[in-house]
């Protein structure tokens, strides 16, 4: 390996632009393009870097890579394939599936993107705005803007769309301290998508780490800059939902597209060279290996020197597997050690599919970790079947997971993946149909209860039965300790018709709709948020000054933990609360008064 001189990607220095990729082929060739021109330029190798500096900057860019193509020996160079900078910062078109990605000698330089040469961010960033503790509103920006009748239809599923006026007025008046961005870099469809009419609507499979969406971010890193600085005047933070456990070359069967024409290596494979599967999508980053790392932390740069204020890993534990998790990988080191990462905040999906795979209270004591247990064991208590004890170990901070003077805990109670919170209220069982997989895809027993009819009804007892329900969920969300997140749309009713699983759903499943939404729900949880600032629900000292009481008022004994609620009486510093959890009632409540009704 090489003592890397100069930085991966392309970089403009004095009088040009130097181009550097890592590849362990035989030769590669830096492939300068002018519409269907392409003039091609030999590389110089150094170790696994190659590189190349040419006069000019304004240039759009792939690679080709020649070698063996013996996919058996983990071996795929092709140079009929354009290769994307790994390092790819832009590209000038969105990414299109096709056959032709995964046939060797099938030139694909007509349909891939190309990458744009640009000059990175290279400000140091602010402190974060965010603190744990505050709402994290969770938002697709294409499903946030799509249907949103005050922002101009030319902007509307862009990321610009979240600085217009109309959409931080809304993010204002719920009490967000954060939005958390699902993916907002390029991706590409899975192969069985385009052949059913369908596309990713939800955007976790990129092909590359850094390059964004063109279609979502069409201004690019610059639009990034500056959204994320009209958010941060507005006191919001920015959270980048990221996807470091895969890439969209998917198995075998899959395109080449950029590391797997370049350095197959980064992908996990077990001993007899199978591609190892942890994130169930045909291929697991190899976060054991230094460059892969490397690549990690370089991408999580970027993003910061771009303003944003942390990170949300999906299916994280791969980020510390080798092939193992390992609750002191390197990574968790490096990050620590950055002097920029150090200061971002991070947050943990913390499972995957691999074996070992569920995580949760594993990642380092500075990161935020997704609770699932909190969302299920809430859901159970508000169904009927779930503990009293349960419920007060979750709204109390998950000490049982969380050891600290402060909660790690993200609370939900419904995300993106899965039932909608109006949908877990519905629907007893998923409806995804139009996913084209025969309703097998998405979770097949996720904790929900329709309230004896599936799906809509306009009986009026079953709709207020269904309100109690949400509005007893959401009170026990802001009520808790620990770091609350709402899914867009979640605040005013949003379906999805029982669809739990609506990833290839780029439509109206997924599109808020902001024309029909429940305004006194949405007014509800604006109120909940607002009390919820106003209290100091993360104070470490009220989980021992508390008082826990029956339902009567009695103080709670052992045999009370399996009832139908409690009631926690705040100390003196938290205004003498009482928050009350109410099944038989269908509600919670603060100082006596229902707010869940």
């Amino acid at each position: 390996m090489t003592n890397q001189p100069f930085p991966l990607g392309a970089t403009p220095v004095s009088g040009g632009t130097r181009f550097a990729v890592r590849s362990t082929a035989e030769r590669v060739e830096l492939c300068l393009l002018d519409g269907p021109d392409e003039r091609r330029i030999p590389m110089t190798r150094d170790g696994d870097v190659w590189s190349a500096t040419v006069p000019g900057a304004d240039h759009l860019y792939g690679y080709r890579a020649h070698g063996a193509y013996d996919p058996s020996r983990n071996l795929w160079f092709d140079p009929a394939k354009l290769l994307i900078d790994p390092y790819a910062r832009e590209l000038d078109r969105p990414f299109v599936q096709s056959p032709r990605l995964g046939t060797y000698g099938e030139d694909t330089a007509d349909i891939v993107p190309r990458a744009r040469v640009i000059a990175p961010p290279t400000a140091t960033p602010d402190p974060p705005l965010f603190r744990p503790g505050g709402l994290i509103y969770e938002l697709n920006v294409r499903g946030f803007t799509m249907r949103h009748p005050g922002i101009p239809p030319a902007q509307r599923g862009t990321l610009a769309a979240l600085a217009h006026p109309a959409a931080v007025e809304h993010l204002h008046k719920l009490g967000v301290a954060a939005v958390e961005l699902m993916p907002i870099t390029a991706a590409i469809d899975e192969r069985h998508l385009p052949p059913l009419g369908l596309r990713n609507a939800w955007g976790y499979n990129p092909v590359v780490p850094m390059a964004l969406c063109p279609t979502r971010v069409p201004g690019g890193v610059a639009e990034l800059v500056a959204t994320v600085a009209v958010l941060r005047a507005a006191g919001i933070g920015v959270i980048l939902d990221l996807v470091f456990n895969h890439m969209g070359e998917s198995d075998v069967q899959g395109g080449t597209l950029s590391f797997r024409g370049l350095d197959p290596d980064v992908y996990a494979r077990t001993m007899d060279g199978t591609l190892i599967n942890d994130a169930g999508t045909g291929n697991t980053l190899d976060a054991s290996r230094p460059s892969v790392r490397a690549m990690i932390l370089d991408s999580l740069r970027h993003f910061a020197r771009a303003g944003v204020d942390g990170f949300r890993f999906d299916l994280a534990p791969v980020l510390a597997r080798g092939p193992g998790f390992d609750r002191d990988a390197p990574i968790f080191a490096e990050i620590a050690a950055d002097p920029i990462l150090s200061t971002r905040v991070m947050i943990a999906e913390p499972w995957d599919i691999g074996p070992g795979g569920y995580q949760l209270g594993n990642f380092p004591e500075h990161w935020l970790e997704w609770n699932d247990r909190y969302r299920d064991q809430v859901r159970r208590f508000w169904r009927g079947d779930g503990r009293s004890g349960d419920l007060a170990t979750r709204i109390a901070g998950s000490a049982d997971v969380f050891t600290g003077p402060s909660s790690r805990s993200v609370n939900f109670v419904a995300a993106h993946d899965g039932f909608t919170l109006a949908d877990l209220t519905a629907y007893a069982a998923r409806h995804n149909h139009a996913n084209g997989e025969d309703n097998r895809d998405g979770h097949g027993d996720e904790v929900s209860w329709n309230h004896d009819v599936e799906g809509l009804s306009d009986d009026p007892v079953i709709a207020a039965a269904r309100t109690r329900s949400i509005r007893a969920m959401l009170t026990t969300l802001f009520l808790s300790r620990g770091t609350p997140m709402l899914t867009a749309g979640d605040e005013f009713g949003r379906s999805q018709r029982g669809n739990n699983n609506g990833y290839a759903q780029d439509n109206e499943t997924t599109w808020l709709d902001w024309e029909n939404r429940d305004e006194a729900l949405e007014d509800f949880v604006a109120a909940l948020s607002a009390f919820r600032r106003s209290t100091p629900l993360d104070w470490t000292a009220w989980l021992t000054e508390a008082e826990w009481r029956t339902l009567s008022g009695d103080l709670m004994g052992p045999g009370d933990w399996d009832g139908d609620g409690f009631a926690v009486h705040l100390p003196a510093g938290a205004d003498n609360l009482i928050l009350r959890f109410d099944r038989a009632q269908g509600a919670s409540a603060l100082r006596g008064k229902a707010i869940a009704s």
